[in-house]
Formats: structure tokens, sequence, C-alpha cells
């Protein structure tokens, strides 16, 4: 029986610094998200600019660091890993780094970050949690690299709704409105999103909205039932429901936690 990859460790690095992101003595794979701003990844001595919504895999026995442009804050997430080789054997892993800018970016990083907040809560199964997300995010990447690189247009179409979706989160957007926005069919648009960005519309539309609810939480003294009409829900339970299943708790406790 297959064991799984439970040799893994995560963590954010930010700044304005150069860090030490791996050694030659190293025997784990690592696997980079870069999240905010630009900076240069060496590898090897090989000089790769790397820039938000870069995914780079590591090799175990590469020697890697980021060094920092002059002024410029950044922001990458990392993940250590090593697999059992029959496992590996659904992963085939580079024999070299290897460069990719997935049109699924926003759930690798969602993943990412839930796998970091696992591995920090040090809770009851929180390691086997966090093993089974690791490997959601090697089969998303494996899922990226297998498209090879997307064609120039249709990058431009999910970049666009992406944008589209953004100005018009807190209304109630269509695969009509999407199809007009690329000037496609609203089936077509649908479709693109989809298997570019891993979410339905409807999905990313929710997850736009429950960042949003989160900061106001955090940051205004407006109610849940506030908020909720803000985003654009016309009943509040459904906007609980949503928020609950984001993450784990209704918006009320989550409020009353960090207010």
């Amino acid at each position: 029986m297959a064991q799984l990859p439970n040799n893994w460790d995560i963590n954010r690095i930010q700044g304005n610094s150069e860090s030490l992101i791996s050694r030659r003595s190293d025997d784990r794979n690592a696997l980079l998200l870069a999240s905010y701003g630009k900076f240069t990844l060496e590898i090897d001595g090989e000089p790769i600019g790397t820039a938000r919504g870069d995914l780079i895999f590591i090799p175990a026995a590469a020697e890697a660091r980021s060094v920092a442009l002059p002024g410029v804050f950044h922001e990458m997430y990392v993940i250590w890993f090593s697999m059992e080789s029959s496992l590996a054997s659904g992963f085939p892993l580079p024999q070299r780094w290897d460069r990719t800018r997935p049109a699924a970016y926003d759930l690798l990083l969602d993943r990412i970050k839930s796998m970091l907040g696992e591995s920090k809560e040090g809770l009851p199964y929180s390691r086997l949690l966090g093993t089974g997300l690791l490997l959601e995010i090697v089969a998303l990447w494996g899922r990226e690299r297998s498209k090879g690189e997307a064609k120039a247009a249709g990058s431009r179409h999910i970049d666009k709704m992406k944008a589209f979706l953004q100005d018009h989160y807190r209304e109630h957007v269509t695969k009509e409105e999407l199809g007009e926005c690329i000037g496609r069919t609203p089936n077509y648009a649908a479709s693109l999103f989809r298997s570019g960005t891993g979410q339905t519309i409807s999905g990313y539309v929710h997850s736009l909205r429950m960042k949003t609810a989160v900061y106001m939480l955090q940051e205004s003294l407006l109610t849940v039932e506030e908020i909720a009409a803000y985003l654009g829900y016309a009943e509040v339970s459904y906007f609980q429901r949503v928020f609950k299943r984001s993450y784990g708790e209704p918006p009320s406790m989550y409020a009353s936690r960090i207010r």
C-alpha cells in the first residue's frame, strides 16, 4: 500500500531581502507560488525573473534562493515535500526546475493558504488534512502542466472575464454577460472559465464575495445583515451558509473572535 507524502513543510516568505529556499543537501522538492510583487529566483546559479502568478518547481538537491529587486516588496508560498515512489508514479515530477503560469492561480492560492493554516493550527488530524491539500495542489499543478501553454487568446479571455467579475461580483452575473464580455457564446465562456480557473462562474463570484466579507468583518462595524446586503445576497441565511462553507464557522462567530 502506498504511503501518503507526510514529509512536508510549508511557509510564507515575504519582504525585500534575500531568502534561501533550498540547499543541494536537501532531499525534498520545493513548489513555490509567487503571490505578490516581483523578484529574481536563482536556481543553481541560473537567474529566473519571477512575478505574481508564477508557480515554480525546484527539484531536490538543487540550490535556490530568492533575490529581492531594489525597493520591491514580494511574497511567496513555498511547500517542501517528498513523495513515496509508488504514489509518485501518478505524479511524474520534472527532472529540472519548471515554471508554469496557472490559469487556476486563485484556486491554488486558496488551497495553499488552507494548507499553511492546517500546518499552523496543530489540531487533531491537521497533518492529514494538510497532506490531502498537498495532493490536491500537486494534482492541480500536474493538470496545468499537461495542458501545455494556454493559448494566448484563451488566456486573454479568462483574464478579461476575471476583470469583469472583479468589477461586478456584487451583482448577479450570468454566462450570457461573460459571453458578451469576450465576444463568444455563453456556453463557450462558461466552459472556458471553468477549464481555465478550476471554478464555476458562481463559485468564483462567491470566493470574491467571501474575501470582501472577511475584510468587512475585520475592518468595519457593519452587521452581518448589512454586509450580506452589500455583497448582493438577498437572504442573510444563504450568505451565512456560504461563509460557513468557506471558513468553517458562521460570520457572526468569526466577527466575535476578531473584533
